[in-house]
């Protein structure tokens, strides 16, 4: 994934013939097939040359937004974060190595979430820190149990 390709020509009209060149109507039909795979991965199987993963998360987002399912696609991009950077699920122990792992994966997952979940974001963040899943865990996707309690969707 480098930063020319992905950026020259119309990247989304790019990005959208590579999701209907795979079957899918649409971006977040294409990456719910692929539950809480990273961002980066799904940028590559679309075109490892000239798509890149902020490309992937802003289509993703702009159809959240037309379904009115932005806290979901909020606790997706947490649970492909996690799986980023916790492979093996929530650590053990969090020593110095662990910790960095998990604040690297919150982090990025604070940065990618929209202005309007920043306050929730935060609040998810502080939970899980200070009381965190048991070892071993990982969401499979937006709908985990433990992620549906952390963020769940708006009544409205």
């Amino acid at each position: 994934m480098s930063d020319g390709p992905s950026w020259e020509g119309n990247w989304k009209v790019r990005l959208y013939e590579r999701v209907r060149e795979r079957g899918y109507e649409s971006l977040t039909a294409f990456a719910e097939a692929r539950p809480a795979v990273p961002l980066y991965v799904l940028a590559e199987e679309l075109g490892k040359d000239d798509v890149a993963a902020v490309q992937v998360l802003s289509g993703l987002l702009a159809e959240a937004e037309q379904r009115k399912q932005i806290t979901r696609s909020t606790r997706d991009v947490l649970a492909r974060e996690l799986t980023q950077s916790l492979p093996n699920g929530w650590p053990t122990v969090l020593d110095d190595a662990n910790r960095f792992k998990v604040a690297k994966a919150l982090g990025r997952w604070s940065a990618y979430s929209p202005t309007s979940h920043e306050k929730r974001v935060a609040q998810v963040r502080a939970t899980l820190l200070a009381t965190p899943p048991p070892p071993g865990w990982r969401p499979l996707g937006p709908d985990d149990e433990l992620l549906l309690t952390l963020l769940p969707d708006e009544m409205v």
